[in-house]
């Protein structure tokens, strides 16, 4: 597969970055820096800035309310979750509060989701916190995602599930977005869940890869879109999105411990393997990005495992971005 387009690109803000921070240095969370980046990505062109979500296990800023603080501050650029895990929520009320996002950005939202993790002690306990049995999430998201298209976009639902159950329900504000808030599905090769692809394939906006090589997430966004077709879907209306994580240094033992020293701080444990980075030069990430290209990316969210978010960013600017705007 050959770049024929010019490739979107977003970035990450750092909302669990923040509060780590703020731990070590045993201050108050300050969201300045937060915003500040967010400003200037919108300044110089970017396409999209990205916010996270974990409850307990993570703590950070809450996605949703970060993406409407973003909506207040911005004006042009695209404001999305990479990835919210939705089923720690009713979706009635999720809905509710994502469409007054979307209202006060103006119709510049998107929401990625996934199934999200319980593959530690500590991810449980997110789903515990609410009293979501973690065995019952992808489900729980499968019904969650129905109910959110349909009360964006009609008024009396009713929705009879295993999980939830909704009886003429309407929510008011709707999203500005016509068709509601763009639902993108983060889809795993390497989970080898049939159920992913045919989820995303049945309800999915757009689709997000996260772990996977170039190779994995071409197949994936093949999956994906075979079966889309196989349901009566126009499968090139699915946007194709891939998240990366890099260090931007040129002296690469820098990089690299670096970025190990964030990232165990981030999640408590070394489960990202040689999946993520690189860890690098600007011209390395600059080629992990086109490879990503190559394989079917259409708009590419970058995340920097570093604690000068404002340095990294400013590197990327300068020395990445040209490449591909």
């Amino acid at each position: 597969m050959t770049r024929q387009f010019q490739p979107k690109v977003g970035v990450l803000l750092a909302t669990r970055g923040l509060v780590m921070r703020a731990y070590r240095e045993n201050r108050p969370v300050n969201a300045d820096s937060f915003m500040e980046i967010a400003v200037k990505a919108e300044n110089i062109g970017l396409d999209s800035i990205w916010v996270g979500d974990s409850l307990v296990s993570k703590p950070r800023l809450e996605p949703v309310a970060a993406m409407s603080a973003l909506g207040a501050r911005t004006s042009q650029i695209r404001i999305g979750s990479a990835v919210m895990l939705p089923t720690l929520r009713h979706p009635v009320t999720l809905a509710h509060s994502l469409a007054t996002a979307d209202v006060i950005s103006g119709g510049r939202l998107y929401l990625g989701v996934g199934v999200g993790g319980a593959f530690t002690k500590e991810q449980s306990n997110d789903w515990a916190t609410v009293s979501v049995d973690p065995a019952t999430r992808a489900s729980r998201l499968t019904e969650t995602i129905q109910i959110l298209k349909r009360l964006w976009t009609e008024n009396d639902v009713s929705f009879d599930g295993r999980h939830f159950k909704l009886d003429n329900v309407s929510i008011q504000p709707k999203p500005n977005q016509e068709n509601g808030i763009p639902l993108l599905l983060a889809t795993h090769y390497r989970t080898g869940s049939e159920a992913q692809f045919l989820r995303a394939a049945r309800y999915a906006d757009g689709i997000m890869g996260i772990t996977d090589s170039p190779e994995e997430y071409q197949e994936a966004c093949r999956r994906v879109m075979m079966l889309a077709s196989e349901e009566g879907r126009d499968s090139s209306n699915i946007e194709r999105f891939f998240y990366l994580t890099v260090n931007i240094n040129n002296d690469k033992n820098l990089a690299s411990k670096e970025a190990d020293d964030f990232l165990i701080s981030y999640y408590g444990v070394r489960h990202w393997g040689e999946r993520w980075g690189p860890w690098g030069t600007p011209n390395e990430i600059v080629r992990k990005m086109q490879e990503y290209i190559e394989a079917g990316a259409q708009h590419l969210i970058v995340r920097f495992a570093s604690w000068d978010q404002k340095e990294q960013f400013d590197r990327f600017a300068k020395e990445v971005l040209p490449h591909f705007k």
